[in-house]
């Protein structure tokens, strides 16, 4: 009988935040998979857990993950961590996790503290419906590309930045989307934690007098609703009498008009044979 992979969230700067259930699983799961291995014993170290750490990040998922996989199929339970907040997030631990339920190994979540949903929560920005953009690639044409792919999205798009890109974000978010509110959520959880809601106009002028520091969530007004050109009586008549013109009746010309434009058919007839 396998084992079961549990997803625990992890404080994502305040350690009050690491709940007893995530503590409980910690100690009783045989080893535990983490991003980074010292940022992960500083944390057990302070709970005082002493448990068997593997590595599992970016560059080591494809082999490491088969040989995590091999454990909990021969019966061990494995809790994958990741530095901050919910793991597979915008994290590697996604493929694990995927891995497990593809082979039909139990996958378990211990909630925990996550930055996007947090930062949305405390920034003031519209929140009923959000799109999750994660990390902007370094490479500048991949952004832009990804940023163009976006610029007509209409719910609130959230991205994680690192502050020394962030300034560079901006820029291209302004050249792209054009002037937006945003709100910029920074240091969450920790001594220094600040919501700023500007401008990307505002916010590069800030940035470029004073470096931005610590982790950021930037969190972007949608594109604004489409303008739709109002059609007025005399335009819905003159669409009509074009209709006329080839060869159409007045009734079925006034009943086409009124459909496209919301009018009234009789209105538009009794303006047309006038």
């Amino acid at each position: 009988m396998s084992g079961t992979l549990y997803v625990v969230g992890t404080p994502i700067g305040n350690l009050g935040d690491f709940s007893p259930r995530a503590i409980e699983t910690l100690e009783s799961c045989d080893f535990i998979a983490a991003e980074d291995t010292r940022v992960t014993l500083k944390l057990l170290n302070h709970f005082g857990i002493h448990k068997p750490l593997v590595s599992y990040y970016e560059h080591n998922r494809r082999e490491r993950g088969e040989e995590i996989l091999s454990r909990i199929l021969g019966g061990e339970n494995c809790a994958l961590v990741t530095d901050a907040g919910m793991p597979a997030i915008s994290d590697p631990g996604e493929d694990l996790v995927r891995l497990c339920h593809d082979h039909g190994v139990p996958v378990c979540a211990v909630p925990g503290p996550c930055a996007f949903a947090t930062a949305l929560a405390i920034s003031g920005m519209t929140a009923g419906r959000f799109t999750f953009e994660g990390f902007l690639s370094v490479s500048k044409q991949s952004r832009r590309t990804h940023l163009q792919e976006v610029k007509q999205e209409r719910r609130t798009m959230i991205f994680y930045e690192a502050p020394h890109k962030l300034l560079a974000t901006l820029q291209d978010m302004y050249a792209v989307f054009g002037e937006r509110n945003i709100a910029i959520v920074r240091e969450l959880t920790k001594i220094y934690e600040e919501v700023i809601r500007t401008t990307f106009s505002e916010a590069i002028a800030r940035f470029e007098a004073v470096p931005p520091k610590g982790e950021i969530v930037l969190i972007v007004e949608g594109a604004p609703a489409p303008q739709c050109e109002e059609v007025t009586l005399e335009d819905a008549v003159a669409k009509a009498r074009a209709m006329v013109a080839d060869g159409a009746s007045p009734s079925d010309a006034a009943k086409a008009a009124a459909k496209e434009s919301g009018f009234k058919k009789g209105d538009i007839y009794k303006a047309l044979v006038q």
